[in-house]
């Protein structure tokens, strides 16, 4: 009995240490577990760098932040709000509207300044990076432009970008796929320390036909969109996952808080927002979302 009950307890012993490894596996590789131990960004230590686009920026939902003023960068994006809840001895947000992958080692010129290469920013010092990024590469924002109809169960754009038997959406995002492994590779080369999480996009068109003529996208085109969206998410999970990343899920969270949504419940803003946001992008209730899903993958309250 009692050498039965010794090699239990090496059972036990193995699967305790088997399980913390598989925790610091999981928040290496996309998940909310805790982040392994090591340098700390916070309470008036390390150094925090956002990096992304215009849902990173949040343009026009409080007073401008930094340079230039073309990346349209507010002070109350969700890079601002999880660094007022770590207190990191540095704080840099170079974040810019219009950014793709290429924007973050290479400069990007705006309507009023150009944008160093976001990358610049992340150092051997950095301790924490959020990035997000992925949509202006793949071109939701340029595509849904031409997509407005009379007939809300039209679907202009999604018979356009899948003629042929092709799909355009899904083209792109593979194609962005590998552009997005190589940034993270980069930022893991130039801050060896640093914590990364990759941040996704919220949910911005609802389940079902939509809200014609709200949003005057047709049923056709707002299943199109919603399932590319899932997509591009679905590979940026991949890509943290796969080149040791956290993953920020935020279209969870912000199922029910779409365009179609009340005014008062909203994350995102339709084509006329209500509150200040730019159109289809991320009000500042929206942004206080992803920045709860940043400090949920970070563990923090």
């Amino acid at each position: 009995m009692a050498k039965k009950s010794g090699g239990g307890g090496c059972l036990v012993l193995v699967l305790v240490v088997g399980l913390l490894a598989f925790g610091y596996y999981k928040w290496q590789h996309g998940s909310s577990s805790a982040p392994p131990e090591g340098v700390d960004t916070g309470g008036g230590s390390g150094r925090y760098v956002a990096l992304g686009d215009s849902y990173t920026s949040s343009p026009r939902t409080g007073r401008q932040a930094g340079t230039p003023a073309g990346c349209d960068r507010s002070d109350d994006n969700y890079p601002h709000l999880v660094s007022a809840k770590l207190k990191p001895a540095q704080f840099v947000d170079v974040s810019c509207s219009g950014a793709t992958t290429a924007n973050l080692s290479a400069a990007q010129k705006t309507g009023n300044g150009t944008n160093p290469p976001q990358l610049d920013a992340v150092t051997a010092e950095t301790t924490l990076v959020t990035l997000g990024i992925g949509g202006n590469d793949v071109g939701f924002f340029s595509y849904a432009s031409g997509c407005a109809t009379t007939n809300q169960n039209a679907s202009p754009c999604r018979d356009r970008l899948t003629a042929g038997g092709r799909d355009e959406l899904a083209e792109r995002i593979d194609a962005t796929a590998p552009k997005v492994a190589a940034v993270l590779d980069r930022i893991h080369q130039k801050a060896p320390k640093a914590k990364v999480v990759v941040v996704g996009y919220p949910a911005v068109l609802p389940d079902g036909a939509g809200c014609w003529p709200s949003l005057p996208f047709g049923a056709g085109d707002i299943e199109y969109f919603r399932g590319a969206l899932g997509k591009l998410n679905k590979m940026l999970e991949e890509k943290a996952d796969a080149h040791r990343a956290g993953y920020a899920d935020t279209a969870t969270p912000g199922k029910g808080h779409d365009v179609c949504s009340a005014s008062d419940k909203r994350w995102v803003e339709g084509l006329l927002p209500a509150s200040p946001a730019a159109p289809l992008h991320p009000n500042a209730r929206g942004e206080q979302g992803m920045a709860d899903a940043v400090l949920s993958v970070l563990k923090l309250p």
